[in-house]
């Protein structure tokens, strides 16, 4: 059996369009995608921090069942979470793509 890459898709979830394009392209391309959560009927203002804490454990077991993480920054932008997120990443030695070139800070 073919052993297929596993990729986390980080970043800014105002960005579901650009995650659903990239997540059908990197799974037609032969790798497992594993995404943040999006809630239709929930709001991200309405979600309590335990909640949120439990949420960010999750995302983050994903990055470290994945090979690589695959960042979602549309126009350049990474927020505070996101960039925790590569933070975490990084420190585990997982390679990291972005969606657009990475502007130097």
């Amino acid at each position: 059996m073919h052993e297929y890459k596993i990729i986390t898709l980080c970043g800014s979830i105002k960005f579901k369009d650009e995650f659903m394009k990239v997540q059908e392209k990197l799974i037609l391309d032969g790798n497992i995608v594993l995404t943040p959560n999006f809630f239709r009927n929930i709001k991200k203002e309405d979600i309590d921090e335990k909640t949120k804490k439990m949420l960010d454990e999750m995302h983050k077991q994903k990055i470290d069942m994945s090979d690589e993480i695959y960042v979602i920054n549309v126009g350049g932008y990474i927020g505070e979470s996101t960039k925790n997120e590569i933070e975490y990443a990084e420190a585990r030695g997982k390679k990291i793509s972005y969606l657009e070139n990475k502007k130097s800070e």
